[in-house]
């Protein structure tokens, strides 16, 4: 995975993202952790759909667009769910509450920058 540091509104967020490169780490994606913090996330690329069976803890869905653009998020989606957007392009996946507790919304452009 390929580590990032997430800005919004031009701002560095203080949130620490891994983007998946390949579909066996879009595939595993959160299954085996045991909690997130609200300081990461994980972003899977040309991915339009989760689940949350198997996890251990809520998370945070944010649904983006091809131009990285907010479409939707699901806020805390417990154990054992499936959440979908038609409109996706790619899926970032965070800590239950981090959507809000960082002001992320609906339309917010994000921007990735790579980190060493």
């Amino acid at each position: 995975m390929k580590p990032a540091c997430l800005h919004v509104r031009g701002c560095d967020i203080g949130v620490d993202v891994s983007i998946t490169e390949t579909a066996q780490e879009r595939m595993r994606g959160l299954l085996g952790h045991d909690s997130l913090a609200s300081g990461e996330a994980l972003l899977l690329r040309r991915c339009g759909s989760v689940h949350t069976f198997g996890m251990r803890f809520a998370i945070d869905v944010l649904f983006l667009d091809r131009r990285q653009r907010v479409v939707a998020i699901h806020h805390n989606v417990p154990r054992r769910r499936m959440v979908f957007s038609l409109r996706a392009a790619h899926t970032l996946e965070m800590a239950a509450c981090a959507a809000r507790l960082h002001g992320l919304a609906v339309g917010d452009s994000l921007v990735f920058e790579a980190t060493s």
